[in-house]
């Protein structure tokens, strides 16, 4: 590890983000560095360097870059780059907002949906952040998001999409809310709007006594409940949602343990000046071992090298 990971005068003792400002951060010499690994295709030297930067400085880097050789760095990247290394490194040099509509984006490309990866970013991120990344979104693909995710869903399952977009807390009266999810529940067929109007307009803590009161009522946990009455795309949907407000670094702490390497570099990329260090000891005890020791047991080569310096580091 970097010693200067742990002398940065910028960064912040109390950020659960595994990847921090570099501290003796110079840009022009980090061009110098990334020209030279370009030209002899030194793959290493560029995960070296690049995985050591927040996105900020990377963001720096390829203005500099530009600035000093009229060329673009994600495109001299792909030259060098092949396969899933290629990716993860172009995902560290987009924007984070740019990153999550570009997840979006593949989740709704193709013939299939990946709708487990557009439930993630919706139940995870706050209005304001989906708000940004929306914007990024028509930036880049010229498409209203919403009208997208409509476009590829249908039913309950869009509902609950689109109620998420606009996420907002109203005042809620905690037995009454229980009441009305556990009488959704009764019926011959069960009722998704009590859930999708609830669960996306309260907020954590009022829902944390829901869910635990729902528990107490019914003798039964929520997510086997829900489990057994709903079906399809909407039991995917409000069993992701209720696992994000209960604990959404186990959720993604389950995304990764299955260690699909699309899913696994995605998350480290989004969460790593966030939250990465929750995810890694939520890991750690779902998994009985480390994230750091489980990557190396699926990767390899400069792939392993690059998730490594993202993850960071070792939990004894």
């Amino acid at each position: 590890m970097d010693p200067q990971y742990f002398k940065s005068h910028t960064m912040c003792w109390g950020t659960l983000g595994t990847v921090r400002p570099f501290s003796s951060f110079h840009p022009q010499k980090d061009v110098i560095v990334i020209h030279e690994a370009l030209e002899k295709k030194d793959a290493g030297a560029l995960v070296r360097l690049l995985t050591n930067r927040n996105n900020a400085q990377r963001q720096e880097i390829a203005k500099v870059f530009k600035e000093a050789t009229q060329r673009d760095l994600v495109a001299g990247m792909k030259k060098v780059l092949s396969g899933d290394l290629e990716k993860l490194m172009l995902e560290l040099m987009m924007l984070p907002t740019q990153h999550e509509a570009h997840r979006l984006h593949q989740a709704m490309a193709g013939l299939g949906t990946d709708e487990e990866t557009i439930l993630e970013i919706l139940c995870t991120r706050s209005v304001k952040q989906l708000r940004d990344i929306s914007a990024a979104y028509e930036l880049l693909y010229k498409k209203d998001m919403e009208k997208e995710l409509k476009g590829e869903t249908s039913g309950d399952f869009a509902k609950l999409l689109l109620a998420l977009m606009k996420k907002e807390e109203v005042a809620g009266f905690v037995q009454r809310d229980i009441e009305a999810l556990a009488a959704s529940l009764n019926g011959k067929k069960a009722d998704a709007d009590p859930w999708i109007d609830i669960l996306t307009s309260r907020d954590l803590n009022h829902l944390d006594q829901v869910l635990m009161g729902l528990e107490r009522a019914s003798g039964q946990m929520v997510i086997p409940n829900l489990e057994k009455r709903f079906s399809g795309d909407i039991r995917l949907g409000l069993s992701v949602l209720v696992q994000c407000i209960q604990n959404p670094d186990v959720y993604l702490a389950k995304r990764l343990k299955g260690m699909k390497a699309s899913v696994v570099q995605s998350i480290m990329v989004s969460h790593s000046e966030e939250d990465l260090l929750c995810i890694r000891v939520a890991f750690r005890k779902l998994a009985g071992d480390s994230l750091y020791t489980t990557l190396q047991k699926h990767f390899k080569g400069d792939h392993l090298q690059a998730l490594l310096a993202i993850c960071r580091s070792e939990d004894c």
